[in-house]
């Protein structure tokens, strides 16, 4: 009916088009357009109200009003007239897209939305869909529906549930010009159950990890999806969890998840102790910008080799975990595993301690992280450069003598890239995990010692990366990179805040360059790198030569 104006989303790729048919009594003439996601609204204007079939084929008829005379002469000339007739109403046809195109140009079309009608949902709700396409009832003109119609579409194929997600708009009745109704066509997928493995490597973690998990989709038509997992690292850490997750939950606009989970952390070898954890965590809030989430875990420290640091002797036992974490994350990045331009930064703040009980543990923890790459123009050379910093520290009565958790403090050094990692100080290149920074020696053996991290720590890099000048290694996105990095980290808590100064601080930072090789995939990054250690500390565990890192983009 009319003008039809038609979004998708193609498997796979979520890459959104738009497609133009403009229907007649005797022909369809079909336009296809790439709308431009920078500024969606550039070409999308048109300045008439949308008409029936009836009168665009007066309107051609009048057009080619000789041709349609001649369709009452003998019989014998119809067939040429009416070829003469469909190949005049075809130039008009292409005559009033271009038209159209042009007006659509030129100012707003005031169009409201009549009707929302969704359809193929045989298990899926009505109001979950409807939900996610509210902002198109909001619309006053068609560019402005075109837009509300691909954040729709792309929410809907968020939600992971659907195999296809067709938006259509549509004339609305004919008694009431300069409406549309909006019509939602899904294919729910025809495998709810789904499953994946992979072998991962991320920042603080001091080895590779497999992991493997099952899902479940859209058991009850909320779009609810429930998962377990399981992750099991050659460093013999481990991680038991099961969730859910629901788009929209008593009506809040934000989604909200849950996970129960157990989990068992060997930090023997570097601070002499093993953690283990049984909690719950939710996710009270989560957009695109903005994620709140509670975590509340019951905590046991033990060390079966009877050799800790007094520090970490100390730590030793049960205690209760009870924190809000509220995370923003703004990210313009042109990509998470080889950026060549924009810029990131994100900001976590976590209070401990929400808990009525005396093991509970009380802290305050902030981290920043600002990322920012800039690209050359030649060999799609870019500069990527970033500095880091956090600071935790207990509150409570007589906070200055208390002294922070262990595992909430910061721990750097680790088998993974900078340029990856987007949650805090963490990764330096060339220094072992949990490789530098405070440390205290063992109960027995005056060479090993426990590193107990730090209060506070910094961290800074900035990465070179560039197309070498063969073509089969830049078509597979395989490049070079020169790099430096340096951090450092300081005790504040048990009124060591008072022997803190900046240029001791400063004259104690870790710092390595290096160059090397970056393989790039779609799930993670694979580096190998020749790092040379210019400056560390006495018990550091750092050294130059070659190595390989897998980083995934956090």
């Amino acid at each position: 009916r009319g003008l039809h104006r038609r979004l998708w989303t193609s498997s796979g790729r979520h890459k959104l088009n738009s497609s133009i048919c403009l229907k007649t009594r005797h022909r369809t003439l079909s336009c296809f357009l790439s709308v431009p996601m920078a500024n969606p609204t550039e070409n999308l204007d048109a300045n008439q109200p949308i008409r029936e079939p009836e009168d665009e084929v007066e309107e051609v008829e009048e057009l080619n009003g000789d041709e349609e005379e001649e369709e009452e002469v003998e019989d014998d000339e119809d067939t040429v007239s009416k070829s003469q007739t469909r190949d005049g109403r075809s130039s008009v046809d292409s005559t009033k897209v271009e038209s159209l195109f042009r007006r659509m140009r030129e100012s707003p079309v005031p169009v409201r939305v009549h009707d929302v009608i969704v359809k193929g949902n045989e298990k899926t709700k009505d109001h979950i869909i409807e939900a996610e396409v509210d902002a198109v009832r909001e619309a006053t003109t068609l560019q402005e529906i075109l837009v509300a119609s691909r954040v729709a579409n792309s929410n809907l194929q968020a939600l992971d549930i659907f195999d296809s997600v067709n938006i259509t708009l549509d004339s609305g009745p004919p008694e009431l010009p300069g409406t549309t109704n909006v019509i939602v066509e899904v294919v729910e997928s025809k495998s709810p159950l789904t499953g994946q493995i992979g072998a991962y490597t991320r920042a603080g973690a001091r080895s590779s990890s497999v992991e493997a998990s099952l899902k479940y989709k859209n058991i009850f038509g909320y779009g609810d999806i429930w998962d377990g997992s399981v992750v099991y690292g050659c460093d013999n850490s481990a991680e038991v969890g099961m969730g859910m997750y629901l788009p929209r939950f008593r009506g809040l606009p934000s989604p909200f998840s849950s996970r129960l989970f157990l989990s068992t952390q060997d930090w023997l070898k570097f601070s002499s102790y093993k953690e283990q954890s049984l909690g719950l965590s939710l996710g009270l809030l989560s957009s695109k910008y903005h994620e709140l989430v509670y975590t509340v875990a019951w905590r046991n420290l033990i060390d079966p080799s009877r050799t800790a640091s007094e520090s970490i002797r100390r730590q030793l036992g049960h205690s209760l975990l009870s924190a809000l974490k509220y995370t923003f994350k703004y990210d313009q990045r042109d990509s998470y595993v080889r950026p060549t331009s924009g810029y990131a930064f994100t900001s976590s703040s976590q209070i401990g301690g929400l808990a009525p009980d005396s093991r509970s543990l009380r802290f305050l923890k902030q981290e920043i992280d600002l990322r920012y790459a800039v690209p050359f123009g030649f060999c799609n050379a870019a500069l990527n450069f970033g500095v880091a910093g956090g600071v935790t520290f207990p509150w409570g009565s007589r906070y200055q003598n208390r002294r922070s958790s262990v595992p909430e403090r910061f721990f750097l050094g680790g088998n993974s890239s900078p340029v990856c990692s987007l949650d805090g100080p963490s990764a330096l290149w060339g220094f072992k995990t949990r490789g530098l920074g405070p440390n205290e020696a063992k109960r027995k053996g005056d060479d090993e010692r426990d590193f107990v991290g730090g209060d506070a720590a910094v961290t800074a890099f900035a990465d070179l990366s560039f197309d070498f000048p063969v073509r089969w290694l830049r078509e597979r996105g395989i490049h070079g990179h020169v790099f430096a990095c340096a951090g450092n980290m300081a005790k504040l808590s048990e009124n060591e805040f008072r022997n803190f100064t900046a240029p001791k601080f400063l004259e104690t930072f870790r710092t390595s360059v290096g160059a090397g090789i970056v393989l790039p995939t779609s799930l993670f990054r694979m580096e190998l790198n020749y790092c040379h250690i210019m400056k560390k500390q006495e018990h550091d565990r750092a050294k130059s030569g070659f190595f390989v890192t897998f980083s995934a983009a956090s």
